[in-house]
């Protein structure tokens, strides 16, 4: 039995289908490499300006009990719900691609679409103030908070205890280059860590069983391009000065959330600071990526 699409709900909620591919994909490249480019959201964006305009054609028509609450939910979404994925963004509780993402929610979905099913109409629980990306910043703040329950859980079960076992978890001097994140014993950014192997043509575990001597100028030979410190492209290249290939990855040249990213060498050669282009340089310190001899650290 077939159902004419006109039938399953109106023309700009049946567009906003088309946006559900696009979060999935740029949720799916978070996880995987935790860089989504700037590209993803203009189109969305765009759309989402364009259905808007669409629904506000349609309501102007209609009685004012249609009108005020559309222009409310509307309000509420482009006027409370994107300033905070901005504001979140700014204080580091959300990241780039969280940020744009929410706000390219709160343009393409200012209020909750509607699907008639057979016997049945979504959303099944209609929302009280009826926006969409307010419930989803909401359930959002949710998860975020479960996060340090899980954690604390986590390293309980492993016996490890200590104040950090709340924001970040232990794991193996060996593993580093494989994580995201930041080690919270010295502060050192994994991403600018990988980087900084990258750039020198060497491994963590050549770096960590000479520490001394990769802090001597006098080591520094021929240096490689650093990339932008995606997981796989820290391993040392066959011969210095040659480009580095990784296990699959690639250096995005699109220009994400993360990348490309530039790489500053200081005084001392076995430092150096990651910097983002048009952004605030990154909080690793030259004391920080400095190689030590160590075994398991925490990190977040």
């Amino acid at each position: 039995m077939f159902v004419p699409a006109e039938s399953l709900a109106d023309a700009p909620d049946l567009l906003r289908l088309l946006a559900v591919p696009t979060f999935a994909w740029a949720a799916y490249r978070d996880v995987r490499t935790r860089r989504v480019s700037n590209r993803t959201w203009l189109p969305l964006a765009a759309v989402g300006v364009a259905l808007l305009a669409w629904d506000l054609q349609s309501v102007l028509g209609g009685p004012a009990s249609v009108r005020r609450p559309f222009a409310l939910r509307a309000a509420v979404s482009l006027g409370i719900v994107a300033p905070l994925g901005y504001l979140f963004w700014r204080l580091g509780g959300f990241g780039g691609a969280d940020a744009k993402a929410l706000i390219a929610l709160a343009v393409a979905f200012p209020t909750y679409p509607v699907y008639y099913l057979p016997g049945a109409a979504l959303p099944l629980e209609p929302s009280r103030l009826g926006v969409f990306s307010l419930t989803v910043l909401t359930n959002t703040v949710l998860v975020g908070l479960a996060y340090p329950v899980w954690l604390t859980a986590r390293n309980a079960a492993a016996g490890e205890f200590a104040p950090r076992m709340v924001v970040g978890r232990r794991i193996p001097a060996r593993a580093a280059v494989g994580e995201y994140g930041r080690l919270l014993d010295s502060g050192l950014d994994l991403d600018a860590l990988r980087m900084y192997l990258r750039w020198r043509g060497c491994s963590l575990a050549a770096l960590r069983a000479a520490p001394a001597a990769h802090r001597d100028p006098a080591s520094v030979g021929a240096t490689n391009d650093p990339g932008d410190g995606t997981v796989g492209t820290a391993p040392a290249p066959e011969s210095p000065g040659t480009r580095p290939v990784s296990d699959g990855g690639r250096i995005d040249p699109e220009g994400g959330d993360r990348g490309p990213v530039a790489v500053e060498a200081r005084s001392e050669p076995a430092a150096a600071t990651a910097r983002r282009p048009s952004s605030r340089p990154s909080t690793t310190t030259p004391t920080a990526l400095r190689p030590r001899n160590c075994g398991r650290g925490w990190t977040r």
